[in-house]
């Protein structure tokens, strides 16, 4: 039997574990913690402080905001009554041609289609590259300018129709009919959305909707006088 005596292993304090990789890592992620406390304090202060020239300066954009979108409200209802002026033979026309609901009517002239085309061409081009406005007013604008994109679809679904078959027909003027129902309701919300913040600007009601047939809007005015 060996003379040697045997040694017991000994546990490790925590000066032994710090020099092993995991307690080097150890020791420097709460190095890293105590030094992320002690700086959290003042950054925080200086976040959290209000300070005097920034605030003045947010004023004056939101001011300037506030003003842009005023002016636009103005332009784009004024847009808006133009664009909905010219779209009304065009949504009379495709009504005879088309009706909501009913079997299409006689055959639109060739000559009526093109200027229905030429009409719903001009409208998409005032609403391209729109100005920077608020939330409000592009969503406005964006749903009148969908609607009218929506039309001008339908209007050369309608031309293609009369190019086609009469055994081919019957499903392109149904389809040009969907097509335009979808664009009146689209410009009903982009109306609607332009009567609100007519109103929220202090210039009262501003009813522009289009016609879904001959003499009726696509959605009911709410009754109240205009700019009321």
């Amino acid at each position: 039997m060996s003379n040697r005596t045997k040694l017991r292993p000994q546990s490790r304090g925590p000066a032994s574990v710090a020099k092993t990789p995991t307690g080097r890592r150890l020791a420097s992620l709460a190095l890293a913690f105590a030094l992320g406390a002690l700086l959290a304090g003042p950054i925080g202060a200086v976040t959290a402080g209000d300070d005097p020239a920034m605030t003045d300066e947010v004023a004056q954009l939101r001011a300037e905001e506030a003003q842009r979108d005023a002016a636009q409200i103005v332009d784009l209802t004024a847009q808006a009554r133009l664009v909905q002026q010219s779209l009304v033979p065009v949504l009379d026309g495709l009504a005879s041609a088309v009706p909501i609901g009913g079997e299409p009517g006689p055959l639109a002239a060739g000559t009526d289609v093109t200027g229905w085309q030429a009409t719903t061409a001009k409208a998409v081009e005032g609403f391209a590259n729109p100005p920077s406005a608020g939330t409000g007013v592009n969503i406005a604008r964006s749903g009148l300018a969908a609607a009218v994109r929506t039309l001008d679809i339908a209007v050369d679904t309608y031309a293609a129709a009369l190019a086609v078959p009469a055994a081919a027909r019957p499903q392109l003027l149904e389809l040009a009919g969907r097509q335009r129902d979808a664009a009146v309701a689209t410009w009903s919300t982009g109306a609607t959305q332009l009567d609100v913040l007519n109103i929220d600007a202090g210039n009262g009601h501003a009813h522009v909707f289009l016609p879904a047939v001959p003499g009726q809007d696509g959605l009911t005015a709410d009754g109240a006088p205009e700019g009321k």
